[in-house]
């Protein structure tokens, strides 16, 4: 068997490992199964390519994208090594060779794209042709709750149990919770060897800026960097599009990508950007993974990224060569409301919710660090580090403040209003902003209200983005958004800790104009718990979300807050059809518990007055059912006469007697008593 350090010079054409490889490529040519978390760029193919080069049979490699696939099997193929990929994007010819060279033993890898592992067909395959270990690259992708979520990844763990083979799993990025996800799911909850290389990626360059012009912003950085290839992330489809074409108003060489585009102008586009030098991609981030271009020499996202796992992994597309790489991240309110609203109206269950949150958290407390951003970042995997001295803070340290004192303002308020509402209510009621939501809850009464006025309301959102980067305060899933105070908090309210926060974010913010939105921030959760109950519904029927509810309908629900389905039934685009079908499903929603039934009849009636005169016609002739005295026959009237009487009002005995049902002995009975309650209304 050839010595991993020759194969290494041969056939790679290195001299030495890089740190971290040799004992990676040791345990996994040893046979143990293997976890190895290494920073883009640190070489981890290498650390499966070398082992299947040393061994006998075939190595499967499962990895999620066809640009990578292809990539490292032309790189292999280069070098002489026989590989070959089966995907979708095969011709005819290219599918038949692979085939050919695994039936005459020829071929050493063997890439996949997870879907083909849904075919029993596949696996008989594999088990035919020799294969004698698993790589799986991109091993975050078997997270169910992680932003590259594959589910055929969870076919992997069945694979390595049906082939009786070890398995090496490889990826960039695994907080801790994630790797536990991979040990369960790939290796049955029994501990890989376990490899943490650290998540350093010294050449990298890293700043963060608060939006102010964005466009403006991405030009200038684009313009200093002219002539160099480099990636812009965005959160939308449309903005990749209108900003590639500012970029190349501007003179550079852009082009868009993301997942709306026809598949052979995506290809194309890759092929682009792997052979052309100075070209820059915007892109949602549909771009990157597995993209194995060296000398991508700067990252820029224009919307603030999902987490920091997804942060980390975007910007490490650059500087894959080890020579120096730069970032800029744009942040603003409009970002963190669009990310909370993402997160809200999802599906996952509401402690996956808090986590994503308490991820989006950490995030802002790297965008609104007041020292080294390469400490905090480092610090959320779990390293320490000294200042890096190659980051905007370490360049330009960050003006700060004593901001004890408004934070224990701002605590304040959200304890005394029960910790039951979001920033925007927050701030009005620290502004001494009297809006009518603040008067009905008579918060206009708090010792806290107006006690923020030095600052203004845009600054004040600056201290809430930063109590929240500083885990001081979370978003409540299940009371809408609402934010509620942490342990970490406590101190600082107590007055036994001080605070300093940045003063550059606050002065910027005082001169931003607001947001506009659909709702107010104080009802912006609520209607993201709405939609995601829309869409829950509307994925079960089958049908369009607008089927069940435009917008406008939801936005007046989280605008109303009905408490009960005669609320309900009053919010527009709510009809006695829609009422009876989800009137009870979204008023959980709003008010966190199940509605108790309508009786049909009183069904018809829900949101009119006339369901008001029913509910008491109702408690009326239970009273009277035997008698004012209790003593006499059992009478009743049905639900239909009840609503009949609460539709039309009667004024007098002679007319209660025409109402069907009526008439007679029930007229003597519940006639005079009925008339008092129309007469009351």
């Amino acid at each position: 068997m050839p010595a991993p350090a020759d194969l290494l010079s041969s056939v790679f054409g290195f001299s030495e490992f890089r740190p971290g490889q040799a004992e990676i490529v040791d345990a996994v040519l040893a046979g143990q199964n293997t976890l190895a978390i290494m920073p883009t760029g640190g070489g981890k193919s290498l650390c499966f390519q070398l082992p299947a080069l040393c061994r006998e049979g075939v190595t499967v490699v499962v990895s999620p994208l066809i640009a990578l696939m292809r990539d490292q099997v032309r790189a292999l193929r280069a070098a002489g090594v026989e590989a070959g990929a089966l995907t979708s994007g095969n011709t005819e010819e290219e599918t038949e060779a692979v085939f050919a060279a695994l039936d005459a033993g020829r071929l050493k890898l063997l890439y996949l794209a997870p879907e083909r592992l849904a075919s029993g067909a596949a696996v008989q395959m594999l088990r035919r042709v020799g294969v004698s270990a698993i790589a799986v690259d991109e091993a975050h992708c078997v997270s169910q709750w992680g932003h590259d979520f594959r589910p055929d990844y969870l076919r992997i763990g069945e694979l390595r149990r049906t082939l009786d083979v070890p398995l090496a799993a490889f990826t960039a990025t695994a907080d801790e919770e994630t790797r536990a996800e991979i040990v369960e799911r790939l290796f049955d909850g029994k501990s890989p060897s376990t490899f943490l290389r650290g998540f350093d990626r010294p050449n990298i360059h890293l700043a963060f800026a608060v939006k102010d012009n964005p466009r403006k912003q991405i030009l200038a950085f684009a313009a200093a960097r002219k002539g160099q290839s480099g990636i812009v992330y965005c959160g939308t489809r449309a903005k990749t599009e209108t900003l590639a074409q500012g970029l190349r108003e501007a003179g550079h060489p852009a082009t868009a990508y993301h997942g709306g585009m026809d598949a052979e102008d995506r290809r194309a586009t890759e092929a682009r950007f792997q052979r052309e030098d100075g070209l820059i991609v915007v892109a949602t981030v549909a771009f990157g993974m597995g993209i194995d271009k060296p000398d991508i020499r700067w990252v820029a996202h224009a919307d603030l990224p999902k987490s920091i796992e997804s942060y980390y992994q975007e910007i490490g597309r650059s500087g894959r060569d080890s020579a120096p790489a730069e970032t800029l991240t744009l942040y603003g309110p409009d970002d963190i409301r669009l990310r909370r609203s993402q997160i809200d109206e999802g599906l996952a269950p509401p402690e996956r919710k808090d986590a994503d949150h308490a991820r989006l958290n950490a995030l802002l407390g790297l965008a609104e660090a007041t020292g080294c951003r390469r400490k905090v970042l480092l610090g959320y995997f779990g390293e320490t580090s000294s200042d890096c001295g190659n980051c905007d803070l370490c360049d330009r340290p960050a003006l700060v403040f004593d901001a004890t004192e408004s934070v224990r303002k701002a605590l304040s308020a959200i304890l005394r209003t029960g910790e039951s509402f979001g920033a925007g209510h927050l701030i009005d009621i620290l502004t001494g902003n009297a809006t009518e939501k603040v008067r009905q809850r008579g918060h206009d009464a708090l010792p806290t209200f107006a006690v923020g006025k030095d600052l203004s309301k845009p600054a004040w959102g600056a201290v809430f983005r930063q109590m929240m980067g500083r885990d001081l305060v979370r978003p409540d899933t299940e009371r809408h958004g609402a934010l509620r105070m942490t342990d970490a908090a406590r101190p600082i309210l107590r007055g036994e800790e001080s605070i300093t926060l940045r003063k550059d974010t606050i002065d910027g913010a005082t001169s931003r104009p607001a947001v506009k939105t659909l709702v107010a921030d104080e009802d912006a959760p609520l209607l993201s718990a709405l939609k995601a109950k829309r869409r829950a519904l509307a994925e079960a029927a089958r049908v369009p979300a607008y089927v069940v509810f435009p917008d406008r309908t939801l936005i007046e629900m989280a605008e109303k807050r009905p408490s009960d389905l005669d609320g309900m039934a009053r919010i527009n685009g709510v009809g006695a059809k829609k009422l009876e079908s989800y009137g009870s499903a979204f008023l959980a929603v709003i008010t966190g518990a199940e509605a108790g039934p309508l009786q049909p009849q009183r069904m018809r009636l829900a949101g009119r007055n006339a369901g008001a005169i029913f509910d008491r016609l109702a408690e009326v002739q239970v009273q009277l059912q035997r008698g004012p005295n209790g003593i006499d026959k059992p009478m009743s009237c049905t639900q239909t006469t009840l609503r009949h009487i609460a539709e039309k009002r009667p004024a007098s005995l002679a007319e209660i007697d025409r109402i069907p049902g009526m008439g007679g002995p029930k007229t003597d009975r519940f006639g005079a008593a009925f008339l008092a309650v129309i007469a009351g209304e």
